[in-house]
């Protein structure tokens, strides 16, 4: 469950903030501050864990650029 969750929460927070605060940079600083924050309480006990985070950190920023592009394209 807590691959599961690695795998697909960290990109969707991030298209959340994204949306939300309108600048990708600070959504991307937003959600690597919640997943520390969890890091630091103990929600998260290995590394594999950790890299599917950042996988997944990357994904969700890069589908939210593209997205963003390609809504401007069509304005």
């Amino acid at each position: 469950m807590k691959i599961l969750s690695a795998l697909f929460l960290p990109g969707l927070m991030v298209m959340l903030f994204s949306r939300v605060t309108f600048n990708q940079i600070i959504a991307l600083v937003l959600t690597v501050a919640l997943i520390a924050v969890s890091v630091y309480k103990g929600y998260t006990d290995s590394w594999l864990i950790i890299v599917i985070d950042a996988f997944s950190l990357t994904a969700g920023f890069w589908l939210s650029n593209h997205f963003i592009k390609q809504k401007r394209k069509g304005d």
